[in-house]
């Protein structure tokens, strides 16, 4: 990304909330930062030109004035106080306020339109771990963003008052040249700022590749912390293939790169560091040789000998903030690479067109016209797919495994942008889908029963009644559990708590993405028989492999790759 172009990121990522409608409030506290930043700034002038007077009185042994300065240091200093904390504080409230509203926004544009989805379906390599933009990034983003900026503002102010004050301390260099006298007004000006803008330059010559190494060590810190999710979450399938030697080869391998990459962060830290710290002691002796000339000949008092040097130092540090902020640069850099590719991301999965038509029809049952199934690299999974499946008729989608049966499951669900056709229901018509592996949200039983529901405040279904039907009654005493049911239940329980779910809902199309794969054949045919008894007038639509299958629904749709057969189930 070039400086342009990370220029431009930056400012879309910060404009959208300096323009929401929490602009107002959120100006007023920027404001407030401002002016609390300004304020410590008058301060330091306030204590420069101090500094003259203390070290003149002390010059001059004159102890009533000594006590009166020390006076005024207490008040300048208790000013700065309450401005610096005030500062801070305020700069807190705001940070907390622009990171909830970038997340909520940031969250909301993950999840609409299935996006999250969507960006899992494109795949690409350089889409890794959103959950990781979105908890650490945004916060890393919006803290950077405010500290770089009072931090400028407050170097910039700075600048501008200190370099008025040395101008007029330096007084004039007198430089012979044989017979000609060259005078320089204003030296000490001249010689903070060849040496602070010097200062920079090798400092980005030194630490230049801290942005790549920053942001290569977010991704690998969080591919390592993913790696343990993904353990965490299929631990029991890991359990039973006795998987512990690759998985730890696997941590190992990832954690290899963090520490690989840390490696290299640390040793080019170091040499910045190195620079940064050189940098800082050759600047606390420069003023004092150059001013030293003035003092000893009598020109300047002491007072003015370290006002001058304070003047010199503040210019200095306004001039090579740059050089300090360096490795917060760096961060920065790196967090708006990040956060930049992920909001282009989800902006380019949003803009993905969706040629597959969801509409509706008049006729009593779903309808598919003319689908053409693909894949993202352009291969072909079905064409000319038509066909109706009247209310209250069971279908059956097979065929071997890659042929396309749960991508078209996607495609009726709306969520697949590849191919052509349209998906036509009734009006008012609702829809179910159960995949494979059910999601059992965290919390009660209950909830995880109910999920996408809310659990209503009086439960008019016999729940505990449902559930006995489908075999899992002496899981009702447990409702009100809460736990992990996910990690708890059987791949088998929890598809038949899934077909709990659809006597809950009572759709009027429920699409079942072999919903019963881990049941035994027997629970398998009462889970079939439940739906027919108790909602007669649904349509099912089911992808499975069961020949057992057959005798529960009306038809069967073939799929081969690149073809389709509808057969008549006797």
């Amino acid at each position: 990304m070039k400086k342009k172009e990370l220029s431009v990121t930056a400012w879309r990522l910060m404009k959208s909330y300096w323009q929401s409608e929490e602009k107002w409030k959120a100006r007023g506290m920027l404001a407030g930062v401002a002016a609390l930043s300004l304020g410590q700034v008058y301060m330091l002038v306030l204590l420069n030109q101090w500094n003259n007077n203390f070290y003149n009185a002390l010059q001059e042994y004159h102890v009533e004035i000594f006590w009166s300065l020390v006076g005024q240091f207490t008040l300048i200093a208790f000013g700065f106080i309450i401005m610096a904390v005030y500062a801070v504080y305020v700069k807190q409230i705001l940070e907390i306020k622009w990171r909830t509203w970038m997340t909520n926004r940031y969250l909301e544009e993950w999840l609409h339109s299935k996006i999250y989805y969507r960006l899992q379906a494109a795949g690409g390599t350089d889409m890794d771990n959103p959950d990781q933009r979105i908890s650490d990034d945004i916060g890393s983003f919006i803290n950077l963003t405010l500290t770089l900026f009072v931090g400028f503002l407050k170097q910039l102010a700075a600048l501008i008052a200190f370099i008025v004050i040395l101008w007029q301390l330096s007084g004039t260099l007198e430089i012979p040249l044989g017979d000609t006298v060259f005078s320089v007004p204003g030296y000490m000006v001249f010689v903070t700022v060849i040496y602070s803008v010097a200062g920079t330059w090798l400092a980005h010559k030194v630490g230049h590749r801290l942005i790549g190494l920053n942001y290569d060590q977010q991704r690998f810190e969080a591919d390592f912390r993913f790696s343990m999710v993904r353990m965490r979450e299929n631990s029991e399938s890991i359990a039973f293939y006795g998987g512990e030697g690759p998985e730890m080869q696997n941590f190992q391998e990832r954690f290899q790169m963090v520490v690989k990459n840390f490696w290299a962060l640390m040793k080019r830290t170091k040499l910045l560091n190195f620079y940064i710290n050189g940098y800082a002691q050759v600047a606390a002796i420069v003023p004092i040789l150059m001013s030293a000339p003035r003092y000893f000949t009598g020109e300047m008092q002491l007072g003015g000998f370290m006002q001058t040097i304070s003047a010199f130092g503040r210019v200095q540090d306004a001039l090579s903030y740059f050089v300090e902020a360096y490795d917060s640069i760096a961060q920065y850099t790196a967090v708006i690479y990040r956060l930049g590719g992920f909001a282009q991301h989800m902006a380019e999965a949003d803009a993905l067109p969706m040629q597959i038509v969801q509409g509706r029809t008049e006729s009593s049952g779903l309808l598919l016209q003319d689908m053409q199934l693909v894949l993202p690299d352009g291969r072909r999974l079905a064409e000319n797919l038509s066909l109706a499946v009247p209310s209250g008729k069971y279908l059956l989608i097979s065929g071997s495994s890659g042929c396309g049966k749960s991508t078209l499951l996607r495609a009726v669900a709306g969520i697949w942008p590849y191919g052509q056709g349209s998906v036509l229901l009734p009006e008012g018509w609702r829809t179910m889908f159960l995949p494979q592996r059910p999601y059992l949200p965290l919390g009660s039983l209950r909830r995880a029963i109910y999920y996408p529901q809310p659990v209503p405040e009086e439960e008019k279904a016999k729940l505990p009644e449902l559930m006995s039907r489908l075999g899992i009654g002496a899981l009702a005493e447990k409702l009100d559990v809460v736990d992990d049911w996910s990690r708890i239940l059987s791949l088998g329980e929890q598809q038949r708590l899934a077909f709990v779910r659809i006597l809950l809902l009572k759709p009027d199309i429920v699409f079942l993405d072999e919903s019963t794969s881990a049941m035994d054949e027997l629970r398998e045919g009462e889970a079939y028989d439940v739906l027919k008894e108790l909602l007669p007038g649904m349509t099912v639509v089911s992808v499975g492999h069961r020949s057992t299958l057959k005798k529960r629904h009306d038809k069967q749709l073939l799929l081969h790759k690149g073809s389709w057969e509808l057969i008549d189930i006797a």
